[in-house]
């Protein structure tokens, strides 16, 4: 099946969150397929819809002086980061046909994930009760989806080259006693975002069963 891969570069949050609901509003009325999003943003910490403001554990000017953003989102899930050596991607995919419920849309974005991560020889896996990728007891991944006229967007968080000290300003996901890694303290070696999302882009293809083709985001707005 035929799917458009975007990719964003480095990108403030608000200006790719611009960008996704553009592309959600062109694939809601069928004008492109199934589209990617790749983007890798600057400090950010988000809180998902249902999240706890007393996840964030500093105050939002201490945010400000850390030079970290924040945001509350439309997404499922709690708080997280995004950051610099970290993969975001958001897949605004239509559901209407072929996914039993949006569950199963998430576990295969995490079955894609896994599948990437494999490439690399990093061993995760899913966590029964918890949603994103893992490793252990500390999570690799992290899924947060928006579902509106049967289209998703926002998606998944991977930690390539990730500095983890970030995390420490949130309680991540809102869960007690869990941790994150990346895949940096995995491999114990930096690891090229470029090549990850040539693995991650593999992961969705042979998980979704879809042919990307890549396109310029100013192509597909015009």
């Amino acid at each position: 099946m035929k799917a458009i891969l975007i990719d964003l570069g480095k990108l403030d949050y608000q200006k790719a969150k611009d960008i996704q609901l553009k592309i959600h509003k062109l694939r809601v009325t069928d004008k492109i397929p199934d589209t990617l999003l790749f983007v890798e943003h600057p400090h950010v910490i988000t809180l998902g819809r249902f999240g706890k403001p007393e996840n964030l554990l500093v105050s939002l000017d201490e945010l400000k002086e850390k030079g970290v953003s924040f945001y509350r989102v439309e997404r499922g899930g709690d708080i997280t980061y995004h950051g610099p050596g970290q993969l975001v991607g958001y897949p605004i995919f239509s559901i209407k046909n072929g996914y039993p419920g949006i569950r199963y849309f998430i576990e295969k974005m995490e079955d894609a994930l896994i599948y990437s991560l494999e490439t690399f020889g990093i061993k995760a896996e899913k966590k029964e009760g918890y949603i994103g990728v893992w490793i252990g007891e500390k999570k690799i991944a992290a899924i947060g989806v928006a579902v509106k006229r049967w289209t998703t967007f926002h998606g998944f968080a991977l930690n390539v080259n990730t500095d983890l000290n970030f995390f420490e300003l949130i309680k991540p996901c809102g869960l007690v006693n869990k941790g994150v890694t990346s895949m940096k303290e995995q491999s114990k070696e930096k690891i090229y975002i470029q090549e990850v999302k040539e693995r991650v882009k593999e992961g969705f293809e042979k998980v979704f069963n879809l042919e990307f083709s890549e396109e310029r985001y100013e192509t597909i707005l015009d």
